[in-house]
């Protein structure tokens, strides 16, 4: 019986979202992200920051879609992103706090007794995203 994991990690993540345009957008000119891939036919694109990957793809029928809600949907409650620095994560919340079809959620504040630090907002396709900084955490 072996004690180790049988993964590596993620290797993607995929979100639905309600505008794949706005929400490809936020990710390459709010945060800098690369697009890596796209699928026009499907329709879906592939942006990372180099670390994570994320699959983007558009709600099929916008007539019936459900909008996301944390606390009665099974599925993601949020995905969260770390930062390298207390002031990153503050030039992130000032960039994201003012991009359009962003909602904020709260501004950068201690989570719990802290030392960490984060802020959640709702990108402009829906997903709710957290970014933090933990000065705890070893820098890469």
């Amino acid at each position: 019986m072996t004690t180790k994991p049988l993964t590596l990690g993620i290797d993607h993540l995929g979100l639905t979202v309600r505008d794949l345009k706005e929400t490809r957008d936020f990710f390459i000119n709010c945060l800098g992200w690369t697009q890596v891939g796209e699928k026009p036919d499907y329709p879906a694109a592939f942006v990372s920051d180099g670390k994570v990957l994320l699959t983007l793809w558009e709600v099929k029928n916008q007539s019936s879609r459900t909008e996301f809600d944390r606390k009665t949907n099974v599925g993601l409650h949020h995905l969260g992103l770390r930062v390298h620095s207390e002031e990153a994560l503050n030039e992130i919340y000032t960039k994201i706090s003012s991009w359009p079809g962003v909602k904020v959620e709260f501004a950068p504040e201690p989570l719990g007794a802290g030392p960490k630090r984060h802020t959640m907002i709702y990108e402009p396709g829906g997903i709710r995203l957290e970014f933090d900084f933990d000065p705890r955490a070893k820098a890469e």
